[in-house]
């Protein structure tokens, strides 16, 4: 049997003694015994203390103290000896003349990559609380720098409660602002790792900082409220202890008392006076086994009164940060309430120092950094989500980030099962679907229903803690929708959701865009008398895609959809060519009254024949006669808008089929975003494939982004001219160019 009060806290406002080296080399020589690794811990102090030589702290001491109090932090949670490392060098880099390489150099890659997140994050220094976004935007980045690597947070932490150690050297701003920092990102963080001591003592300094008359108010009633129950406390302690000896139970028994600042939540956060807070003082009771635990929590239960709804057990049911423990408050024999801790010696040693006494490092077990990152992701489903948040966050302003993290991991306190028991964490108002993303996308996606408590309930179900929540899945399931989105509250399922919907839009586009550019191939391809199957057995061959530059059939699809390439210049490359159609059944030649006209309609003689102005054909395209009144018969495409509602005096006209070569004038319009010498690059195009320009005009349109371009070339027939308009696509920012109509 041992009686134990724990270790008064260190002093809030200074006073905190200095360890030497010697002092931390005899905490980490408890378990690092590796010669090398010995030998450069002791590297590292060195040099360390050689590079800080003549720097001192605003605290006044030589700057060398502050990184060996963080050594005897870190090896007080028995952290490894590169995190050791890495905690004597944090500042180096960003102190001093060295650099990370010089840190790989004398030791690994291992210890420098940890040293630069950490010399990444000190470079972050606090704004000027400008703004809010400007202090989020600080966070993130510090919360994101910490996310790739547990031991940048371990450093970072020992780093930072060091530093409020010796708060009282800086100016009131900075004490204000480091200590509302310290609680929006450390002192979560500290939590929700089971760094019970780390977070305590971090949270009561920021206090004594931010709302000094409250801290003090609430220590005076803590040291009235302690030599009140001395005597009271005394008697139950030794009563528990007789009776636990008396039943053969080995076991530790002290008292500890409540944080100032978890008090102080509980008065002006809660709302509860200081009489009504039950868990100001409590036992812990330290022993070997869970069944020992069970067993003296029975005793403790037929000995004193427990208060109804204050029992739980952490042993069964533990909390997100690994913490295991039984909790329960009794009523004394005079009156007082005490609540009591029972747990084994390694639970107590997760209680205070959580993460890092799970994973404490071992010696002569092949440590692996990586493997023991994925471990804790795998065992904390919080931090895997910290992770996933911190990683995928481009999306999201700096206030989003801090405020989705904030509600989704440092302020979850729901509680739920899954149907083998494991505990999941939520934020308040959390549904099937949050829980489901929670455990896996894949599982989420998949998911066709939802079982809390064995019974069928709606996805928008709010779930509660105690809750055992289990998830149907289907291989044939469609996934998420949009109405999941205004079911879920935690972003980490919010993402997903969007990443899922956006991807499947774009394969609906892709679908889309597949089809339009099969439906203009089959189109084009009809017009030179080539059907779908001749059409697709063309564009299916090797050397046709190789051409394009692309994969697959669907995918020049795609292109095609977008003008990149056209159906022209696909049709022009498989050198297919537009049938002329001519009648057969024509005995009489027809001529103009030159003779040389390239028109000609089938049994007219007399009239004269002119190609229209208003849409300049030329041969290749399909054209129609118009009868003018005393001008003869006047030529139009097909597609003019001055013919295309026409049905009186039209007449079919042909081009002759022993054309001689000649030019006519086309009207273009070349549409394109405004950049330099863009009208420049357009005419040396023309000039270098031979293409008479005869005129030419721009002007600017949307306030400026948009260059219009008319020109008026000479071509001989329609193939020429797409050729032409495939040369000024491929021009820089030309996006269109079309014929233009008078």
């Amino acid at each position: 049997m041992i009686l134990s009060m724990n270790k008064k806290p260190l002093p809030i406002n200074g006073g905190y003694p200095l360890h030497t080296f010697e002092e931390v080399e005899d905490l980490y020589k408890t378990y690092i015994f590796n010669q090398k690794d010995l030998e450069d811990i002791r590297k590292a102090y060195d040099f360390m203390v050689t590079k800080h030589n003549g720097q001192f702290r605003k605290s006044g001491e030589p700057y060398y103290h502050h990184p060996v109090e963080v050594a005897y932090i870190l090896a007080s949670l028995q952290v490894g000896p590169s995190t050791i490392i890495a905690g004597l060098l944090h500042d180096v880099v960003e102190d001093t003349d060295t650099t990370i390489e010089d840190i790989e150099k004398m030791w690994d890659s291992d210890i420098a990559k940890i040293v630069d997140s950490l010399t990444k994050i000190q470079r972050l220094k606090l704004s000027k609380i400008e703004s809010e976004e400007f202090e989020a935007e600080d966070h993130r980045k510090i919360l994101i720098g910490m996310a790739k690597d547990i031991r940048v947070i371990l450093i970072k932490l020992a780093d930072r409660l060091h530093n409020l150690r010796t708060l009282g050297a800086l100016s009131h701003e900075r004490q204000i602002a480091l200590s509302q920092e310290t609680l929006d990102v450390f002192v979560p963080i500290a939590h929700r790792l089971g760094l019970d001591l780390i977070r305590s003592e971090m949270a009561d300094i920021c206090l004594s900082y931010l709302h000094p008359e409250e801290f003090q108010m609430i220590n005076k009633l803590l040291k009235k409220k302690a030599k009140t129950l001395d005597k009271s406390l005394d008697a139950i302690k030794k009563r528990i202890a007789d009776i636990l000896f008396e039943h053969e139970i080995p076991f530790e028994i002290s008292a500890r008392v409540k944080s100032i600042f978890s008090i102080y939540e509980k008065m002006y956060v809660k709302g509860h006076n200081f009489d009504e807070i039950y868990d100001i003082l409590a036992l812990r009771i330290i022993t070997d086994t869970e069944s020992h635990c069970y067993q003296a929590l029975g005793l403790i239960h037929k000995t004193y009164t427990p208060v109804v709804g204050r029992f739980k057990d952490y042993i069964a049911m533990p909390k997100p940060n690994l913490y295991q423990s039984l909790h329960t408050t009794i009523i004394s024999g005079d009156g007082n309430f005490y609540e009591v801790q029972i747990r084994t010696q390694e639970m107590d040693k997760i209680a205070e120092t959580g993460v890092a006494s799970h994973w404490a490092y071992k010696e002569g077990t092949n440590y692996n950094p990586k493997e023991e990152q994925k471990d804790i992701e795998d065992k904390l489903h919080w931090f895997r989500d910290f992770v996933s948040m911190s990683n995928d966050n481009t999306d999201e302003s700096a206030n989003e980030y801090m405020s989705n993290l904030t509600k989704d991991i440092f302020e979850a306190n729901v509680y739920v099962f899954t149907p083998k028991g494991k505990v999941i964490e939520l934020p308040a108002n959390s549904t099937p679907i949050d829980f489901a993303y929670r455990i896996h996308s894949k599982i989420a996606e998949s998911m066709t229903g939802a079982l809390v408590n064995h019974v069928n309930v709606p996805f928008n179900t709010i779930l509660k803690t105690g809750d055992m929540v289990e998830i149907k899945t289907s291989k044939n399931a469609s996934g998420p929708t949009e109405g999941w989105l205004d079911v879920v509250v935690t972003s980490t399922a919010r993402q997903y959701i969007r990443k899922f919907l956006a991807k499947k839009n774009a394969e609906v586009e892709r679908e889309d865009r597949i089809e339009k550019g099969r439906t203009s191939c089959i189109d084009a391809f009809r017009e030179r008398s080539v059907d779908e199957n001749e059409m697709m057995e063309l564009l299916s061959d090797w050397k046709t895609l190789q051409h394009f530059n692309v994969p697959t059939v669907e995918d020049l699809f795609i292109a095609v959809s977008g003008r990149k390439p056209t159906t022209n210049a696909i049709i022009d490359y498989l050198k297919i060519k537009k049938p002329i159609v001519v009648p057969q059944n024509s005995t009489k030649k027809v001529v103009t009254q030159s003779g040389k006209y390239p028109i000609y309609c089938k049994g007219v003689s007399r009239l004269a024949i002119s190609r229209s102005n208003c849409c300049n054909p030329i041969p290749g395209d399909d054209i129609i006669g118009f009868i003018t009144k005393g001008k003869g018969i006047s030529v139009h495409r097909t597609n003019c808008p001055n013919v295309a509602n026409r049905t009186e005096r039209l007449v079919d006209v042909y081009w002759r089929s022993d054309l001689e070569y000649s030019t006519y004038p086309v009207d273009l319009l070349v549409e394109a975003s405004n950049r330099q010498n863009l009208v420049i690059q357009i005419m040396t195009a023309m000039n270098n494939n031979h293409v008479n320009v005869s005129n030419l005009s721009a002007r600017l349109a949307d306030n400026g982004t948009k260059a219009m371009i008319n020109m008026t070339i000479m071509v001989s027939d329609a193939k020429r001219l797409n050729d032409i308009k495939n040369i000024l696509l491929n021009v820089g920012s030309v996006y269109n160019v079309s014929r233009l109509i008078h």
